[in-house]
């Protein structure tokens, strides 16, 4: 067995029967993102095509970007009720999700730099991300484990779609975020990158690059803006960004 099937058969356990695994090593980048490939093939999530979902971000414009595809299952339009869905964590990141306005292939996402990845874009909503892991460790696991288990997604909230505006100020951009009884946290201009749009043309290479054209209408959420927040099970977090929008998830 390689390290990539030992790593993509400990997560694919780990998702049947909910006990969270030991964490793999794995080589390199391309050995994690080959284990989100042998998962997803194995679950069927993108049997009727390519991933409608993405998260994609890094701690810093210079840092290399990592991205994941999300299960469709996991991705819940706001306001959402989480139910039974199986979480370890409830760890919450606050984030501007953004939508293609048409298809892009491969040949399209080689040449294009920031302007021209923004003008690809029709609509931005709120989006939290609840960040969990199929790992012991947890968000202790190594890196590459954490990347190959989705960047240690858990599930996607998608607010309302709200038309893009390419020349936002967004170090003027104000973000709220309640967990449950706590007092509301607020955070202007903290995005890792300046502009969640940054994200777009690494994402687009990295989606692309096996000849897959990913349609209109595919989604990218682009990275944290609270850092990493943890809710509790009964808590309902709420997130919101001033002029675009809010979303909700109820644990």
């Amino acid at each position: 067995m390689t390290d990539i099937d030992d790593a993509a058969t400990r997560l694919l356990q780990a998702r049947g029967d909910g006990r969270p695994r030991p964490a793999p090593a794995l080589a390199d980048a391309d050995a994690a993102y080959a284990v989100q490939d042998q998962v997803a093939r194995t679950l069927g999530w993108y049997a009727d095509g390519p991933a409608r979902h993405w998260k994609s971000g890094g701690p810093s414009r210079t840092a290399v970007q990592t991205h994941a595809p999300l299960p469709p299952a996991g991705v819940w339009a706001s306001p959402a009720l989480a139910g039974a869905w199986p979480f370890t964590l409830r760890g919450i990141e606050a984030e501007v999700a953004l939508r293609l306005r048409e298809p892009v292939d491969a040949a399209r996402a080689a040449g294009l730099d920031l302007a021209a990845a923004c003008a690809l874009i029709d609509a931005m909503a709120v989006s939290i991300e609840v960040v969990d892991s199929r790992w012991a460790e947890g968000l202790q696991a190594p890196a590459l484990a954490k990347l190959a288990d989705l960047q240690s997604h858990g599930a996607l909230v998608l607010g309302a779609w709200v038309p893009f505006d390419v020349a936002r100020d967004w170090s003027a951009q104000r973000c709220r975020v309640r967990l449950g009884t706590q007092a509301e946290q607020v955070f202007v201009g903290t995005h890792s990158m300046a502009d969640p749009a940054f994200v777009l043309p690494a994402w687009l290479r990295h989606a692309t690059r096996h000849g897959v054209v990913l349609p209109a209408g595919t989604v990218i959420t682009t990275g944290t803006w609270c850092g990493l927040l943890h809710a509790q099970a009964g808590d309902r977090v709420v997130v919101a960004f001033d002029g675009i929008g809010e979303a909700s998830v109820q644990f």
